[in-house]
């Protein structure tokens, strides 16, 4: 299955959750940055109130793109949670020194990103919800387990990962930890996430800062 571009991932997740909308109950998170758009159009759809939910992968110094853990804020906490993959680590030799550092490094932009996207306001309340947690699709899952973890601790009632796209041993991995995945496509060979959309053009700050204010969801509900 290939996507046009992020909105009609959106259209086409929001129709695969159907039954989550219009629920009292109901929270969706979008993984910035790519996740956001389509996050925004899955909630609008299920008429669910929306947010951000800030993870970092921690990339291999000299092969960044390359995932050997995550992180995700833990709010009221100082501290993030953390998924390593012991197994890359040793292949690829990381002292401990360098994971700290990395580490470091990404916490510091979660606390840059929370500032610029929210400002003073807190996370939108998630306990005892059912949170649809949505990104643009999955790779090696690191950043969104780091983010199911980090939302169980929450206590959220249920979390459900929502994707277009991603590798069905990735997504079966998720299933251990989420209460649900749903992944629109699952296509053999992989390759990556951007291969299956015509258009993935990155995401901005600004677009994420647009898809959360008060104000862009006026203007939508009033174009509706």
């Amino acid at each position: 299955m290939m996507f046009r571009n992020r909105e009609e991932a959106g259209r086409l997740l929001a129709q695969a959750l159907a039954t989550y909308g219009n629920r009292p109950d109901v929270v969706v998170l979008g993984l910035p940055r790519g996740g956001v758009p389509v996050a925004r159009i899955v909630a609008d759809l299920l008429s669910a109130p929306m947010d951000v939910f800030l993870v970092r992968k921690l990339g291999v110094p000299w092969q960044p793109e390359l995932a050997f853990g995550a992180i995700a804020e833990a709010p009221g906490s100082e501290v993030p949670v953390q998924v390593i993959n012991q197994d890359l680590v040793q292949d690829c030799e990381l002292a401990p020194e360098v994971i700290e550092e990395v580490t470091a490094r990404e916490q510091a932009e979660i606390l840059r990103r929370s500032r610029l996207y929210r400002g003073t306001r807190s996370l939108v309340d998630i306990h005892d919800r059912e949170v649809v947690v949505v990104d643009d699709g999955l790779a090696t899952g690191s950043t969104m387990l780091a983010a199911v973890r980090a939302l169980r601790r929450q206590r959220a009632k249920s979390i459900i990962v929502a994707v277009p796209v991603g590798p069905r041993e990735t997504c079966e991995a998720l299933r251990r930890d989420a209460d649900k995945v749903v992944c629109l496509s699952s296509p053999e060979p992989f390759y990556s996430v951007g291969t299956w959309y015509e258009d993935f053009t990155q995401v901005t700050d600004r677009e994420v800062q647009h898809a959360i204010s008060p104000v862009s969801r006026v203007d939508r509900e009033n174009a509706q």
